[in-house]
């Protein structure tokens, strides 16, 4: 029998450890892949403390590991810096950062885009079971011609912010309560019992009496109304001046012109804060800038107890109420990134994910079934101004049909120049009567009349 040469031994051992060092480097490219990385701008709080930061950390850490996917968030700012921000790259301004594969925004900002077919239609993504989870008008108003280009993952709608304990003082004194509160005719009847209350307080100052209420949007006022009473309150581009309008108009106008409504510029929080008026309705958001202290003109400070309600509304109107909040748009890359997207969106509006998200910055959930366990996570909140704005949620959400504006291209123009316009003939009407014109019906008149003509039908 031959015997084998000793250097055969060498030779087949190292064609099988080579063997076994390419299967291994095979199999272990095959699972660990390098990530898929998508960069991200938002708005939910600063660039250092934001809890979607916290949120996004989690899940890269989690299913973010487990399915190759990386989240880098690059900018968080707000809605109008990321609406300009989007446009500059979207139309390739020279200086312009390229657009990032996510991005907060609203509906008006992809109706400005020169092309919104860059956007991820996330019908591509998520099936029709896993969409009829959400709310309906929340996935409808991020429907642009047919495509789903802004998905929902918290929302915001208006509230009815209260400073109980100047109320409570106005209540002892005229037997005024918070049901009447639950009707627009009621609060405007209360507007003007409040300027005449706050007015005798100081008997040796006549006409320095205070306004009871102040409205963040009187444009949405105005359009939810026509709409809650069976109307169209737009007519083409325009507004339609019909009964509803009218009907609308006459308390708002009538309490206005008689001091009881906060008719000058800004946001509905600061009056709120120094005392001039005691009641709001503003973005369920606002109450971020509500504090528990209130400091007057004249450098007194006392605190205070803010509680929130669900926004009035008309005798014989429908329980309607305006839905606001940006979604997340995804911008057409590689169906690795696209699907990535998806994937990070659907853990963010899980119920449980989703109510701890919304619940730490203001927000409301997008989805059914996290309004179910959004209860137990109240009995955890420790502000009570959020304990009371998430009860309000939940009545508001069981209660009331969410209206979204129509996506018209002169929108925001037109929101704009009736915010203006409608202040304005008011606080002109309102001077003319502390100046002693008693015909109320009269200004009110003109001042409807002064508004028509700064926008026609």
């Amino acid at each position: 029998m031959r015997k084998r040469k000793p250097w055969i031994y060498y030779i087949v051992g190292i064609l099988v450890l080579a063997g076994l060092m390419m299967l291994t480097a095979c199999q272990g490219n095959g699972g660990k892949k390098e990530p898929v990385t998508l960069t991200i701008w938002h708005v939910y709080g600063g660039q250092t403390d934001s809890p979607l930061n916290d949120l996004i950390e989690e899940f890269n850490e989690t299913v973010g590991a487990e399915e190759g996917i990386k989240l880098q968030v690059t900018v968080v700012s707000n809605t109008n810096n990321i609406h300009d921000a989007v446009l500059r790259a979207a139309n390739d301004e020279p200086g312009a950062t390229g657009l990032p594969d996510m991005f907060i925004s609203y509906p008006k900002t992809v109706l400005a885009m020169p092309d919104p077919e860059i956007l991820v239609d996330y019908r591509d993504y998520f099936s029709e079971e896993e969409l009829s989870a959400y709310i309906p008008a929340f996935l409808d108003e991020g429907e642009i011609d047919g495509r789903l280009v802004v998905f929902p993952v918290a929302k915001s709608t208006e509230i009815m912010f209260v400073d109980k304990t100047l109320f409570d003082r106005f209540a002892a004194d005229t037997g005024a309560t918070l049901e009447q509160l639950n009707t627009w005719e009621g609060l405007f009847e209360l507007s003007k019992e409040y300027y005449q209350w706050t007015d005798a307080q100081t008997p040796e100052m006549p006409g320095d009496g205070k306004a009871f209420f102040v409205h963040d949007y009187h444009f949405n006022y105005f359009q939810v109304g026509v709409e809650s009473l069976g109307e169209d309150f737009f007519r083409g581009n325009g507004i339609a001046y019909g009964k509803a309008f009218s009907k609308v108009w006459k308390p708002y106008a009538d309490a206005a012109v008689q001091g009881g409504v906060w008719l000058q510029e800004g946001y509905a929080t600061e009056p709120l804060r120094t005392g001039e008026t005691i009641v709001s309705v503003a973005s369920s958001a606002s109450v971020l800038y509500y504090e528990d202290i209130v400091t007057y003109s004249d450098n007194r400070s006392e605190p205070i107890e803010v509680i929130a309600r669900p926004v009035p509304c008309f005798e014989n109107g429908e329980r309607l109420v305006m839905q606001r909040g940006a979604g997340f748009c995804t911008v057409k890359s590689t169906p690795e990134k696209e699907r990535a997207a998806a994937v990070f969106l659907k853990w963010l509006t899980e119920p449980e994910t989703n109510v701890r998200f919304v619940t730490s910055v203001g927000y409301m959930p997008v989805t059914d079934a996290a309004f179910e366990v959004l209860p137990d996570f109240i009995e955890n909140l420790e502000d009570p101004k959020y304990r009371s704005l998430y009860e309000a949620f939940l009545e508001t959400q069981s209660s009331y049909e969410f209206y979204t504006a129509p996506q018209l291209a002169g929108y925001l123009e037109l929101e704009q120049t009736f915010e203006k316009n409608v202040r304005s003939k008011l606080r002109v009407a309102c001077s003319s009567w502390q100046e002693g014109e008693e015909d109320v019906e009269r200004l009110m008149s003109e001042a409807l009349e002064n508004v028509k003509a700064s926008l026609p039908e």
